[in-house]
């Protein structure tokens, strides 16, 4: 989904999305009484608060990647801890696909109204092409319920208490999981096996299907 050719464009997309979905963990953790994110310098729309050079760079050349996670402490968060740890996790999710739809309706809104297709026009009918992209792509690639993923925590606010052993055991292995599943394909083939990427499908068949219900929905479907 993504071209090497296209950085110019792909680089600024990535940096707002990453951005955004990391100030939307600090900013609902903080609406619940947590200041940790706050007192850390991440309540902030600074990208270099947030950006981790191999997240963003696996981003650009893999097609997933992350940011710096933002730190909470949930002990601040007095009743109802579980149900807001997973509401935390979700609004960086949510905050993608919000971005994604207002840069899909902003693509519309240009293509609709731009009169004639100059260098200017070029440029953000691209930027937006790919905006709309990288933050369903990360929304998508966040929820997938392994550990650090923000969906590991979606997870545990979803199962009952009596389940959780399945999360410590997550946490436990989740980030070798991930890195294992990342790099599948190129292992397959020191083996001269398929280079089946599973969490490249795993990402890009959800992705494909948001970006299509956005653009349906803002009209360019």
């Amino acid at each position: 989904m993504f071209d090497f050719q296209g950085l110019h464009y792909i680089l600024p997309a990535i940096i707002v999305a990453l951005t955004f979905h990391e100030y939307a963990h600090g900013r609902v953790a903080y609406a619940f009484g947590d200041p940790t994110a706050k007192n850390a310098g991440r309540l902030s729309l600074n990208p270099l608060k947030h950006l981790d050079l191999l997240g963003t760079l696996l981003l650009v050349f893999a097609g997933f990647g992350w940011a710096k996670p933002v730190p909470i402490n949930p002990f601040y968060f007095g009743a109802n801890r579980k149900r807001k740890i997973m509401l935390v996790s979700l609004a960086g999710p949510v905050a993608n696909i919000l971005e994604a739809v207002i840069g899909a309706a902003l693509l519309s809104l240009l293509l609709h109204q731009a009169k004639g297709y100059n260098a200017v026009v070029f440029y953000f009918v691209q930027f937006f092409s790919y905006f709309v992209v990288i933050n369903c792509v990360l929304a998508v690639f966040n929820l997938i319920p392994i550990p650090p993923l923000d969906g590991s925590k979606i997870l545990a606010g979803l199962l009952p208490n009596h389940k959780m052993d399945i999360i410590f055991m997550l946490d436990r292995y989740g980030f070798l999981i991930l890195m294992l599943l990342m790099f599948l394909p190129t292992i397959l083939g020191w083996f001269g096996l398929p280079r089946i990427d599973i969490l490249g499908k795993i990402i890009s068949i959800p992705a494909g299907w948001l970006v299509d219900g956005i653009y349906f929905l803002v009209g360019l479907s």
